[in-house]
């Protein structure tokens, strides 16, 4: 990866889900790890998600939600990435999930589950290698 580019990352808060501190404290520790931020903020249609992520052209959509609406605006963000060509956008999720929902979460094409107490360590990491491989196209 050259040292100048960076990762791309929206972070979106689907629904009528109020709670914010979650997805600002996302957008700072993403920042922090030197990912190029964009923040939509609070209410946001699965459309909106995707019309942002492809005219922003960010690597990577980071939705989070405690409204316990994840399996329909996850799954619906991440099969309209791909009705619109852009399937290679890296789609990751955060909330209280419940685990009856990851399942179809997961086969949507959302490459990974974030609950209360994940490490950021392990959110950037797995985030980075994605990109990587699935944007950037390196080994």
């Amino acid at each position: 990866m050259k040292e100048d580019k960076k990762i791309r990352i929206l972070v979106a808060k689907p629904g009528v889900d109020s709670h914010m501190v979650g997805a600002e404290l996302l957008c700072r520790a993403f920042r922090d790890a030197g990912m190029e931020v964009i923040y939509t903020g609070r209410y946001q249609t699965s459309e909106m998600i995707v019309n942002s992520a492809i005219s922003e052209d960010v690597d990577v959509v980071a939705l989070s939600s405690l409204g316990w609406s994840q399996k329909a605006y996850y799954t619906e963000v991440a099969k309209m990435l791909k009705e619109k060509g852009a399937g290679d956008i890296c789609v990751v999720g955060g909330g209280i999930i419940a685990e009856r929902d990851k399942p179809a979460i997961l086969e949507a094409g959302v490459t990974g589950l974030y609950g209360p107490g994940t490490p950021i360590e392990e959110m950037i990491e797995h985030i980075t290698q994605r990109v990587k491989k699935e944007r950037w196209h390196e080994n």
